[in-house]
């Protein structure tokens, strides 16, 4: 939404989005080949969502069903758990939308995702990230997330971005525009490289063993 006010409000002030998960998606963009053009360009924090399928496999190879836990109002996470929902099909697992509207009705739509499922799948969900532990206090299932900070909060395993690392990029992306080294129309959007991560407590809790190259989550 902060992207799309910025690009109704101008189009010649450059603009770069930090962490926009999927510009194409958001600015609705047909045949998309990496750069916005225009005024728009910036850093996203989308990891390989057909990575994160796999390694809710790789975690839970016997796992049947899993449920898809969003918020209903972030596009972002829409676009994620249909990729996701995409990818698990593939494999022959079953999957279900299980989509909350706000804070309110977090815990209630958790324990529902995990009634249903065997693993709960839960993407970059900013809502998700601000109720954390209202998901781990109602979820019975495992759950694997699609960044470190949920991951930290109610989940057991992550293939995660370093925001960090995101607005190091999008800082030195803005000092290339302001010295004239680089034009924003032909500045493609840029990646960082992700993390397998997995939290400690959360699988020691579960009596899960962590998988090889996977990294324990500081506390």
């Amino acid at each position: 939404p902060a992207l799309q006010a910025a690009a109704s409000a101008t189009s010649e002030i450059p603009i770069l989005g930090t962490s926009v998960t999927d510009y194409a998606f958001a600015l609705e963009i047909e045949g998309w080949t990496g750069t916005v053009g225009g005024n728009i360009s910036g850093t996203s924090d989308l990891a390989d969502l057909e990575a994160q399928a796999n390694m809710i496999t790789e975690w839970f190879p016997e796992a049947k069903k899993v449920g898809l836990l969003f918020c209903s109002a972030e596009p972002n996470s829409r676009y994620q758990i249909g990729e996701v929902a995409r990818c698990l099909s593939d494999k022959g697992i079953e999957t279900k939308e299980f989509a909350f509207t706000d804070t309110n009705d977090v815990a209630s739509v958790t324990q529902s995702a995990a009634d249903y499922a065997d693993v709960v799948y839960v993407p970059t969900d900013n809502t998700a990230a601000s109720c954390a532990e209202a998901i781990k206090g109602a979820a019975t299932k495992p759950i694997v997330a699609g960044e470190e900070g949920i991951c930290k909060g109610c989940g057991v395993a992550t293939l995660s971005i370093s925001y960090y690392d995101l607005g190091v990029t999008t800082g030195k992306m803005a000092a290339k525009i302001l010295t004239g080294e680089a034009d924003i129309s032909e500045m493609p959007i840029e990646f960082t490289e992700a993390t397998p991560k997995y939290n400690a407590s959360m699988c020691e809790t579960l009596g899960i063993e962590p998988l090889e190259g996977y990294t324990a989550i500081e506390e």
